[in-house]
């Protein structure tokens, strides 16, 4: 095995986290940093044209292509289970949605911590620093730091209808879901410049990409840790096919993700002792909760036909449709090429009893049958909902000691009454919303799961039918206090039990953040880069 070297800080994953821990760490002279990154750079044109994650998602260049293991809440069904594979990790082929989650979540992770850093009051400062907000700044935004926040570039007039429902439905319209309280319907905003997608290695690496003592190796396919006893001392990784070692100096950063970040931890023998030695990896440190705890929000995507209204459907089956669109967004970067995934969202209460919303929807003004299927060639909208906290718990395990080896991902969606219960009300306070005076001109007709679903068995079935990820898989390294024997990290991110070695990414969170989690993901970069840089500055390693 040849050696690569010594850093003072080994981060392991260029995706979100990792870039932001690159910049943030390289800023100070006197350190030297390594950027380790399994996939390939960032530099392919469908990755930035913001339709493009279309072509990026199940793409081997770019995505990890996992799958799930058969779901029973599924019916049985596999489904694709997207990872970023390239520099920027999955802001490189997300829905760019700027989402920040609830206050409660925040207020959540500093009692199960014990930590008021991590409380809302906390945090927010923190996703100020990064933000670039199209509106200025002001109490609850920032406009200095790297990450762009901005309008959608495109309108649908369904889209407006739409809203005008929730609000006959009795939801309100809110003009920024980012404030704490994100109760409401109104249009995403996204991490985009001028139409064009915004991702972390454009925010945080590009423009350090040449500070000598900064380092970026993609490619880099990591094998495990290497530990000295209970303590982590570098990893060993392959580039070309050949095996090398590099030793961290101060500490060894995992930012590889709520999949990655689990497996490279079992791989290197920190982990659950039966699993370990049920895989042939010799255990180093009992750790229970590593791979566990799984959590992830699965959408229930409801199809609904309409008349007399234009969706993407009929534009995007057209020649002369497409034709436009390409036009429109090579002369003005707008238009459906600009889309996100989603435009207009919503954010409900499942009941009464709920006392923070609990339900966030998706609207789309297209439709298919699963993602990688053409468009359906009738117009018509989906109205995707998602179950914010699941009570549903999943796991990540490797299936054996290969870094190659896909691992085994069970995400164990509606696997509790609670979740089966919320599904069934979730698609039904869809049906309502689509049922008032101002959809009405345009006959929307229930195309998925159709109007023949109605009990509540009925549509908790249905919901496993149409139920797939949002791909927001979180909580598999949890933070938590040291009496609690599934916590993977204190509330430093320092791994229990394990010297100079912390995780940092959105595998720390104990509870899934109500909203998407690409935005809480920075920011949690950013609280661990504060935290790394000041146990340097005290000598406290852990």
């Amino acid at each position: 095995m040849k050696t690569f070297g010594e850093f003072d800080y080994v981060i392991v994953g260029g995706g979100t986290a990792g870039c932001v821990l690159a910049n943030r760490l390289s800023a100070d002279p006197d350190v030297s940093v390594l950027l380790l990154e399994a996939g390939g750079k960032d530099d392919w044109i469908w990755i930035h044209i913001p339709i493009g994650y279309l072509k990026c998602i199940n793409n081997p260049r770019t995505d990890w292509c996992y799958k799930t293991e058969a779901e029973p809440g599924l019916n049985g069904r596999s489904i694709i289970y997207a990872r970023g594979k390239v520099l920027g990790g999955c802001s490189s082929i997300n829905g760019m949605l700027y989402l920040r989650g609830q206050a409660r979540d925040y207020d959540e992770w500093a009692q199960i911590t014990g930590d008021s850093r991590w409380n809302w009051d906390s945090v927010l400062p923190v996703f100020k620093r990064s933000e670039d907000y199209w509106g200025g700044a002001d109490a609850m935004h920032g406009d200095k730091g790297e990450w762009r926040v901005e309008k959608q570039r495109l309108h649908w007039d369904i889209l407006d209808r739409y809203t005008e429902a929730a609000k006959q439905a009795g939801i309100p319209f809110s003009g920024d879901y980012n404030r704490g309280d994100n109760f409401g319907i109104g249009h995403f905003e996204v991490n985009q410049k001028k139409g064009v997608r915004w991702n972390a290695a454009k925010a945080f690496l590009r423009p350090v990409q040449n500070r000598p003592n900064l380092k970026i190796v993609t490619g880099a396919l990591i094998d495990k840790l290497v530990l000295e006893g209970k303590e982590a001392r570098g990893v060993e990784f392959k580039l070309d096919g050949v095996p090398y070692q590099v030793t961290a100096r101060i500490e060894t950063l995992l930012t590889a993700g709520a999949i990655g970040s689990p497996i490279i931890l079992q791989r290197s023998g920190i982990g659950p002792g039966a699993l370990l030695q049920d895989r042939g990896v010799p255990l180093v440190h009992e750790l229970a909760g590593v791979g566990g705890n799984l959590q992830d929000h699965l959408q229930l995507r409801m199809i609904f036909k309409v008349q007399g209204i234009t969706t993407l459907n009929q534009r995007a089956n057209s020649l002369w449709g497409k034709a436009m669109m390409g036009l429109e967004y090579a002369l003005f970067r707008s238009g459906p090429l600009s889309m996100a995934p989603s435009q207009l969202g919503g954010f409900f209460h499942s009941s009464p009893e709920v006392a923070t919303p609990d339900l966030e929807f998706h609207v789309q003004p297209l439709s298919l049958d699963k993602f990688g299927d053409p468009l359906h060639p009738f117009a018509a909208f989906t109205a995707s909902v998602c179950n914010l906290r699941p009570t549903s718990r999943g796991s990540v395990h490797i299936r054996d000691r290969n870094p190659a080896t896909a691992p085994r991902i069970a995400p164990n969606y509606l696997s509790t009454d609670n979740d089966r219960a919320v599904a069934a009300r979730a698609l039904r306070l869809t049906r309502h919303v689509v049922e008032q005076p101002a959809m009405a001109p345009y006959q929307p007709t229930e195309h998925l799961p159709g109007a023949q679903v109605k009990s509540d068995a009925e549509l908790a079935k249905a919901a496993g039918d149409i139920g797939t990820t949002i791909f927001h898989p979180t909580c598999t390294c949890a933070m938590g206090r040291a009496d609690d024997p599934a916590a993977v990290v204190d509330s430093e991110l320092r791994v229990r039990g394990i010297g100079r070695l912390r995780v940092i990414d959105a595998s720390v969170m104990p509870t899934i953040t109500s909203g998407n989690t690409n935005a809480p993901t920075i920011m949690i970069a950013e609280r661990g880069a504060e935290l790394v840089r000041a146990a340097r500055r005290s000598g406290a390693l852990g």
